[in-house]
């Protein structure tokens, strides 16, 4: 049973935060997390307002090389595996655009590599546990996994009710404006037949 209850405290202590920011046209946004060799880091995003919706994204090891680099995406999902301790930066960029701001959308995961508990032996105790905390990790993983889903399809709706919103604006205007230019046309169709019958009467 103390067994159990230690993989669960080590799982549920595994670092996940969301955050929501605005990139500027011809602006890049750079965040910093230190991390020691063997964590796993994964990196979730959506673009959720601007332009195409799309965002360049890159990753820096502390020795400056490039881990992951991906131009004008949507979205996206990277994880990969420390190799080295220090600082590792994550950036997101919106350089390709002069007018157009982005909104965008992403999680940082961040998991500990595993480690054995002091003093235990390698036994068949051992191992089962061992079993135990990798299957509860993967289940971790899993509903960390539906949860950012879930957030991202919120964005997602969020968007487009949006474009439908504009959408049906522009189309009650565009309906108005026809209504209009009918009416005028109306008008201007009942003044010329009358005018016309008023000189040929004339004559």
């Amino acid at each position: 049973m103390s067994s159990l209850t230690w993989v669960l405290a080590v799982l549920l202590v595994t670092p996940a935060a969301s955050y929501f920011i605005h990139v500027d046209a011809n602006e890049e946004q750079c965040f910093f997390d230190r991390l020691t060799s063997g964590t796993k880091m994964g990196l979730m995003f959506e673009v959720a307002e601007g332009g195409f919706l799309d965002i360049d994204v890159k990753i820096t090891g502390p020795d400056n090389k490039e881990i992951y680099k991906g131009e004008r995406e949507s979205s996206g999902k990277f994880t990969f595996a420390a190799h080295m301790d220090g600082i590792y930066t994550y950036c997101f960029g919106n350089k390709m655009s002069t007018m157009t701001p982005k909104a965008v959308m992403f999680t940082v995961e961040i998991t500990e590599p595993h480690q054995q508990a002091p003093g235990a032996a390698a036994s068949q105790d051992a191992a089962d546990n061992a079993k135990l905390e990798e299957m509860v990790r993967e289940l971790s993983s899993a509903l960390m996994s539906v949860k950012h889903e879930q957030e991202y399809m919120e964005v997602r709706e969020r968007v487009h009710r949006n474009i439908n919103e504009n959408t049906n604006s522009r189309v009650v205007m565009w309906a108005a404006f026809e209504a209009f230019v009918l009416v005028g046309m109306t008008i201007g169709q009942v003044f010329y037949l009358k005018r016309f019958f008023e000189v040929r009467t004339m004559v």
